[in-house]
């Protein structure tokens, strides 16, 4: 029989032994100098992104590049092409989580925010947005989230290959930004 004594000591020796193990797990993905991002100009919003990564949700999320933002009152990422009504209902929307919020600006500007813990990289907004709006809304890998694994099982079934290596020091790729917002 074991004493309480002896019991916790052997505790304290495993719980100290599992500190270092959960400090390199952590810091294994930050190490390497390449990190997984999408290239938001071969992208094609599959939906893969949402089913095929080993978190869940994914780690892959919808970001928003206000600079190329029209602030419609009609925005295509935000509203689905059947819409009954311009207001928030459900049944109007195209996120199926509801994880882009709308805020009115001004008479007709309307600003969108992409709520990340909501988002599931479904890219159904994203797919709006570029056929029909001026694609300010991409899918990007979140680094806070990634584990960066050596074969990242979302590149593995990516069809466009929009997948690729970025060095650690600039992990973001953005969209190039319209022509008249270049000076």
């Amino acid at each position: 029989m074991m004493l309480r004594r002896q019991f916790l000591q052997k505790l304290g020796a495993l719980l100290l032994a599992l500190i270092p193990l959960s400090l390199w797990r952590r810091q294994r993905g930050k190490s390497v100098g390449s990190l997984w991002q999408i290239d938001p100009d071969k992208c094609v919003q599959c939906g893969r992104c949402a089913k095929e990564c080993v978190l869940s949700p994914s780690a892959v999320k919808c970001v928003h590049q206000y600079a190329s933002c029209g602030y419609c009152e009609f925005c295509s990422g935000y509203y689905h092409g059947n819409y009954l009504k311009l207001d928030t209902a459900a049944e109007n929307l195209r996120c199926p989580v509801a994880a882009i919020k709308r805020t009115f600006v001004e008479d007709p500007y309307f600003e969108y925010r992409i709520d990340e813990e909501l988002c599931v990289a479904c890219g159904k907004c994203v797919k709006g947005c570029a056929d029909f709006g001026n694609g300010s809304l991409f899918l990007q890998v979140r680094h806070d989230r990634c584990l960066n694994c050596n074969q990242c099982s979302i590149a593995a079934h990516c069809p466009a290959d929009a997948f690729v290596r970025v060095p650690h020091d600039k992990p973001y790729i953005f969209k190039k930004p319209p022509l008249e917002l270049k000076k």
